[in-house]
């Protein structure tokens, strides 16, 4: 009779046989996915058809809950396929050839030499070189400013900015090429080149301007957690004649009388009494020739007319605050609300009611682009303002949506240029409208990459390539941004359009992506985008409120740290624009550097992917 140390040792080779044959059925199963016939590898730029049959093997590997098998091989103390995205095939070979040697055979066929990954490579073709000491690149947003302060960019280059962003969505060719000329000046300066990608604007959806309030202005301090002021509020005043613009942020920038104004010293007190009968004081803390700087310490709301008053010697000195723009208009909703969506192209209004408070017309709104109505259905969602507001269409028809406010917690505001999104509609827009032509054209000429906004399905990226091919625009990389479900759900085959060209990535653009896919989603969608990039060899941009109270305030909070970290697992993190940016910056350049001796991509359980086939819609 067998001893039970042999005993144990026959179950333990039999287990381990068992766990062979799946791996090698598993090998099997990739190759042929790999060997799809659907696949057109003449189209692809020869670059990416390595990664193109990685990406095949990867879906392959994720259509089956691999919890078990990975349990298993951890046992072991062998690989658990937990990092295996950018070489599927040599990993699942290697796992066989150990296990052939476990059980004292030799294997039957030498795993692949596993190379470099090309992703490092494919990075490099659309970021430029990274340091050694980041290898996470750094884009920003430029602002209007950058336009005619040249300072501004090279200073963000010397901070060590990467790639600069602009925004199609504003402003015009004129500005534009100003902006790419000072990046281009300040990258041959300091000698750090800096790609220029441009956004283009896609078919944004956004609500249309609401008729304007009245014009009070409203002017708060700055104040920490308990309520102290942590910095008052400046506004500059200058005269009423010649009017000069503030020479750096302003609270407010007020016009005076002209006389009263040259009468200003520093120290002065100017008393107020503002629309609410709340007695004010600004203090004068600057004077120069154009205008003079004071300073608020209590929050005041301020309309034309009111009354400025300064005592010295005992005299008082009277001026009046000048004309200035009404307050842009905005609409006040609550849940359970009604709000009539139309496509007649008039400012929005307010709800009405009669003296008895009872509704007599709901609050209506104008929506930029009301060819979407003829695929809006009653019973589907509609989000407002990257999802603060939220509601359920009632009624649809191709003039006017009815929607009943469903999301406003605490009552909320919703203004003019603000998103929209349908989740759950099959909206039927263009990749390619006549503003997104336009900037395509310009971008053609002078940028690096141009982004593809909204992003739905492989059709759109073939329209994009189409359009660059007439342009004679072969050097220009593509970015898609992923920021709607049907753009997730149709990810695989759109990484393989994608893969036509060269210089290409993807945006993880997690604004409009929360709203389309859920709040509480957003992680896991981020998380499989990274995950097939990764197995496509496709570098990633990180997007969308990263340090963005620090860059708009001058604080991050926690939470924003712990996110920006996260984006060491991209191949780029972009910055939006803020009166902080240069603080930003520096900030996340610290920040990569140092988790990059902490994580490089990441290693996770496979459950199985719930993703459309590369091959549908």
């Amino acid at each position: 009779m067998p001893s039970r140390s042999t005993s144990a040792c026959r179950s333990a080779d039999k287990d381990l046989a068992a766990l062979l044959d799946e791996l090698r059925t598993l090998y099997a199963s990739l190759e042929q996915a790999t060997a799809d016939p659907r696949l057109d590898r003449e189209a692809l730029n020869p670059a990416y058809l390595a990664s193109a049959h990685n990406l095949l093997a990867y879906l392959a590997l994720r259509q089956r809950d691999l919890q078990p098998l990975q349990l298993q091989l951890s046992a072991l103390g062998l690989s658990s396929l937990g990092r295996s995205e950018a070489e599927v095939l040599p990993a699942v070979a290697t796992l066989i050839a150990t296990l052939e040697r476990l059980l004292g055979h030799t294997p039957e066929t030498a795993p692949p030499t596993r190379a470099a990954s090309p992703l490092a490579r494919h990075a490099r073709t659309l970021f430029g070189t990274a340091t050694r000491e980041r290898e996470v690149r750094i884009m920003v947003t430029l602002p209007r400013e950058a336009a005619d302060n040249y300072s501004l960019v090279r200073d963000l280059l010397a901070a060590r900015m990467d790639c600069v962003r602009i925004n199609c969505a504003h402003d015009e060719p004129a500005i534009w090429s100003r902006m790419i000329e000072h990046t281009r000046r300040a990258g041959a300066e300091l000698g750090r080149p800096c790609q220029v990608f441009m956004d283009l604007p896609g078919p944004k959806l956004r609500t249309g301007p609401i008729a304007p309030g009245a014009a009070v202005l409203k002017v708060k301090p700055e104040r920490d957690g308990q309520g102290r002021v942590r910095h008052p509020a400046r506004i500059w005043l200058s005269g009423r004649r010649q009017p000069r613009p503030a020479p750096s942020p302003a609270a407010a920038a007020l016009q005076v009388g002209d006389r009263w104004l040259k009468g200003l010293e520093v120290g002065d007190e100017i008393h107020l009494v503002d629309t609410r009968k709340a007695t004010r004081h600004l203090k004068v803390v600057e004077v120069g020739a154009k205008g003079c700087w004071a300073e608020l310490r209590k929050t005041a709301y301020l309309a034309p007319g009111l009354r400025l008053t300064v005592v010295r010697n005992g005299r008082k000195k009277h001026s009046r605050l000048g004309d200035f723009a009404p307050q842009p208009g905005a609409l006040r909703l609550a849940e359970d609300d009604l709000l009539i969506l139309t496509a007649d192209q008039t400012p929005g209004r307010p709800a009405s009611y009669d003296s008895g408070g009872r509704l007599l017309t709901p609050a209506t709104l104008d929506c930029t682009l009301p060819q979407v109505f003829e695929d809006v259905r009653g019973g589907e969602a509609v989000w407002f303002d990257d999802g603060k507001i939220g509601g359920l269409v009632e009624r649809a028809s191709t003039e006017a949506l009815l929607v009943r406010i469903t999301h406003a917690p605490g009552g909320a505001k919703l203004k003019g240029d603000k998103g929209v999104n349908f989740p759950q509609s099959s909206l039927s827009l263009p990749a390619l409208g006549d503003q997104d032509l336009q900037a395509l054209a310009f971008a053609a000429r002078h940028a690096d990459a141009v982004e593809l906004s909204f992003v739905n399905t492989a059709e759109d990226v073939g329209a994009l390539l189409a359009e660059l091919e007439r342009l004679q625009a072969d050097q220009l990389g593509v970015v898609l941004k992923i920021e709607t479900r049907r753009g997730f759900d149709n990810l695989p085959a759109l990484l393989l359009a994608g893969m036509r060209r060269g210089g290409f990535g993807v945006m993880i653009a997690r604004g409009d992506l929360a709203v389309e896919g859920g709040f509480e989603r957003l992680a896991a969608l981020q998380e499989d985008i990274l995950c097939l990039c990764e197995a496509a060899h496709v570098p990633v941009i990180w997007a969308t409120q990263v340090l963005e109270n620090l860059a708009k305030k001058g604080s991050p909070s926690r939470a924003e740290i712990t996110d920006a970290a996260t984006g060491v697992r991209a191949e780029c993190v972009m910055l939006n624009k803020g009166p902080h940016i240069l603080k930003a910056v520096a900030t996340l350049d610290e920040l990569l550097a140092r988790m990059q001796g902490y994580n490089s991509k990441k290693r996770q359980m496979l459950r199985k992917l719930e993703l459309a086939s590369p091959w549908a819609d």
